[in-house]
C-alpha cells in the first residue's frame, strides 16, 4: 500500500490557512482510472468469481506475483473502498447481518421485498431472460402465476412465465454481497503498461495518455 501512494501527486496544504505554515502532502483524493476502452475490451481481461478468503492482496500475489499490485484489481473494477465494495466472507457477512438487524433468525424470517418474476424464453435459441421486479405487498397478492407461449411472425415463439417470491432481509444482504463477487482480472500481459502509466503520472496534470485522473 505504501508503494501505491508514493506515486500520488502532492499538494500544498495548511491547517490554519497560514501561508507561512504550508506542508507538502500526498493528495489522497487523486484517482487513477483505467481507460474505458481497455475495460470493455474482452481480450484484455477475464472474469473471476471471488472465493471466501480472497483479498485484493492475495489475488494480486497469486495472479501478478506481488501483493503490491492489488491496486490493479481494485481500480480495474472501480473499487474505491475495499471495506464496503469488496464482498465479505460468510462469517463476516453473518456478523454484519446480526449487528444490523439484531439477529440472524429475525433477518431470515422477515420480508424485505415482494417480487414479481418474469422469465422470457426464446424457443428457437434457448435464450432465457429473467427480470425480477420489486412490488408492494398489495400488488404481490394480486400476481397471477402463469405460463404462456406467444408465436412470432418469423415462425419462432417465446414462452413467458410469471411467478412471485418474497425476499427476506437475510437473502437481500446475501444477494447484494454475491453481486460483488464477479470481477474482471486484467490479463498479465497488460500489467506492465498499466504500471508504467501509473508510475509516470504527470503530477501537475490530470490527464494521462490512455487513462485519466479524477479529483474528488
Amino acid at each position: 500500500m505504501a508503494n501505491f501512494f508514493s506515486y500520488f501527486p502532492q499538494i500544498n496544504y495548511s491547517l490554519d490557512d497560514n501561508p507561512q505554515s504550508v506542508d507538502l502532502i500526498t493528495n489522497l483524493n487523486f484517482r487513477f482510472i483505467f481507460d474505458e476502452n481497455i475495460k470493455k475490451n474482452t481480450a484484455a481481461y477475464y472474469e473471476y468469481i471471488i472465493q471466501d478468503g480472497d483479498t485484493p492482496e492475495i489475488l494480486a500475489s497469486k495472479i501478478y506475483d506481488s501483493p503490491e499490485r492489488h491496486w490493479i484489481i481494485l481500480l480495474f473494477n472501480d473499487i474505491v473502498d475495499p471495506l464496503f465494495d469488496w464482498p465479505m466472507q460468510q462469517s463476516v457477512l453473518n456478523n454484519y447481518i446480526e449487528n444490523k438487524y439484531g439477529s440472524i433468525p429475525w433477518a431470515q424470517s422477515n420480508v424485505k421485498n415482494y417480487q414479481q418474476i418474469i422469465t422470457r424464453t426464446d424457443n428457437y435459441s434457448g435464450t432465457v431472460q429473467t427480470d425480477i421486479i420489486n412490488i408492494d405487498s398489495a400488488a404481490y397478492a394480486n400476481v397471477t402465476i402463469s405460463t404462456n407461449t406467444y408465436s412470432l411472425g418469423d415462425g419462432n415463439s417465446i414462452t413467458v412465465e410469471v411467478s412471485k417470491q418474497t425476499q427476506s432481509y437475510y437473502d437481500y444482504e446475501v444477494d447484494l454481497n454475491d453481486s460483488k463477487k464477479t470481477i474482471k482480472i486484467l490479463k498479465t500481459e497488460f500489467v506492465p503498461g498499466a504500471e508504467k502509466e501509473f508510475k509516470n503520472i504527470d503530477r501537475k496534470s490530470t490527464r494521462l495518455n490512455s487513462s485519466h485522473s479524477q479529483q474528488s
